[in-house]
């Protein structure tokens, strides 16, 4: 799959492509990555990618011509029969999640643009932005960060990225957690502090290890995020027995709206 990104800050990304794991996703070219500064398709001697807001107002916002020249550069370059999405970074946007993130990662990629300023001139966005994504309910600085934490996201879903390949499958949000959350983790020493590992880790009992985690991710679900678990349990993936522990660790949870959160356990 191929990124193409359109940010006034390439240099950015530097440390993402060539740090940690994932970036054997990128040396290897599973996942491609290509840089477009808008200054080289801008005009006049200061190459200016943006100007002060019609109506008034603070901050400036991104012209639309270096944009589409940028993006015509990066149609001409891709030469693909049906044209990658164009997607921006922005507060309207939908949320970022793994669902998303899993499509992502089974496409042929997409072009990115990292907004700046006061954001990109409306016209441009309506005439050529295919898709809108958002981190969530807050602002940052340009849509660079946003986009790492894609690229890092599909890049760990790519075949033999990870050193265990099924290790995503047993992530928070995946599918075969259900949608729930991920249970804790413990390493040596046994004890820490006088704390100890828990025992049920310790039997040896894969089915008790097993069920010792599904409780554990159904336990910090209903404490920390009780819409998965109404999600969960509306889609059918509960069984009696993630039933019958949730009614012995939190009281009666008969109805989807009935969460340990909303008894203020």
């Amino acid at each position: 799959m191929r990124f193409d990104i359109i940010t006034l800050f390439p240099e950015l990304f530097a440390p993402l492509l060539t740090s940690g794991i994932t970036r054997r996703a990128y040396e290897s070219g599973l996942v491609d990555v290509h840089f477009w500064n808008p200054r080289d398709h801008a005009e006049g001697n200061y190459r200016r990618v943006d100007d002060r807001s019609f109506g008034g107002g603070p901050g400036m916002v991104m012209l639309a011509e270096p944009l589409f020249k940028c993006l015509s550069a990066i149609r001409a370059e891709r030469q693909e029969e049906t044209p990658a999405p164009l997607v921006l970074f922005s507060p309207i946007g939908q949320t970022l999640n793994h669902s998303s993130v899993a499509q992502w990662s089974a496409s042929m990629g997409a072009v990115l643009l990292c907004g700046r300023y006061e954001g990109v001139d409306q016209r441009f966005i309506d005439h050529y932005v295919d898709q809108q994504i958002s981190l969530g309910d807050f602002v940052l600085s340009g849509g660079e960060i946003a986009a790492m934490a894609l690229l890092d996201a599909v890049a760990r879903l790519q075949p033999g990225v990870l050193n265990d390949e099924g290790s995503h499958q047993l992530d928070s949000f995946n599918p075969a957690l259900d949608g729930l959350l991920d249970s804790p983790h413990y390493t040596r020493p046994e004890v820490w502090q006088g704390q100890a590992v828990p025992p049920e880790l310790m039997s040896g009992h894969h089915a008790h290890i097993a069920r010792w985690r599904r409780e554990q991710s159904l336990r910090l679900t209903a404490l920390h995020r009780p819409e998965l678990l109404a999600q969960a349990r509306q889609a059918g993936q509960l069984s009696r027995q993630d039933e019958a522990f949730l009614r012995q660790a939190f009281g009666s949870l008969t109805g989807a709206d009935q969460t340990p959160a909303a008894k203020k356990l």
